[in-house]
């Protein structure tokens, strides 16, 4: 099934939702408004405190998490991160990328990289990150045509790319975030804190069960860590 498909389904979902509400096509502009009021009027409950330093707060979280993270200062350096990172774990120097980072210098590192998406037999996935969210690590990803769901749930090893400046507090900061430069929340909002886990079979946390073994995040833009403390 493609987006367009995934998307035609949801919209007849949708719907078939509100004519069973009594209300026919599409909605209108003033329910937009009256949703988008509301949301701007409603009270955020309790949220737990998040350091001034998001990006060490979301580093802290995102180890709890069985995440592995370095900070990188510019984006031209996130090739040799990746190559470093690789060939720590014993890992090909082959991966796959979302179209955004294909401009990469990812030949200049040693790596063999390939800006389309990817297919059973390919191990590294790498890709950006809508924002990081600090609270518990986790990273926020939206799904569209160039950024696709698969780069993240797909390959055994995932390394997300995410620039300093897009670490947020809370959950609530992502998705105000995403209203206001989205609008709607696209096809699919994933919530990927560390690699995929189930602890069904004797309470034993077996890591890789349906998606990644290994998540790595390149935070790129923020001072070392020892410059920062």
């Amino acid at each position: 099934m493609t987006d367009l498909d995934t998307s035609v389904a949801r919209q007849r979902i949708l719907a078939r939702i509100r004519s069973a509400q009594g209300r026919e096509g599409a909605p209108t502009a003033n329910e937009r408004r009256s949703v988008e009021d509301w949301i701007a009027r409603r009270e955020v409950g309790p949220q737990p405190t998040v350091d001034a330093d998001r990006v060490a707060h979301f580093e802290r979280q995102a180890a709890r998490m069985s995440s592995t993270t370095e900070r990188v200062a510019w984006l031209a350096d996130v090739p040799a991160a990746v190559a470093r990172y690789l060939d720590a774990h014993g890992l090909p120097k082959k991966a796959v990328c979302w179209n955004t980072l294909g401009d990469l210098d990812w030949a200049g590192a040693g790596l063999e990289v390939e800006a389309r998406r990817p297919q059973g037999e390919d191990m590294v996935g790498i890709s950006g990150a809508f924002v990081a969210v600090a609270e518990t690590g986790t990273l926020m990803m939206l799904s569209g045509p160039d950024t696709p769901a698969s780069m993240h749930l797909l390959p055994e090893t995932h390394v997300a790319v995410v620039q300093a400046e897009r670490v947020v507090g809370h959950y609530e900061d992502g998705f105000a975030l995403a209203r206001a430069e989205r609008g709607e929340l696209p096809r699919a909002t994933n919530l990927v804190s560390g690699p995929s886990r189930t602890g069904d079979i004797e309470q034993t946390i077996v890591l890789g069960a349906h998606g990644p073994y290994r998540v790595h995040v390149l935070i790129v833009g923020a001072p070392p860590a020892d410059a920062a403390s």
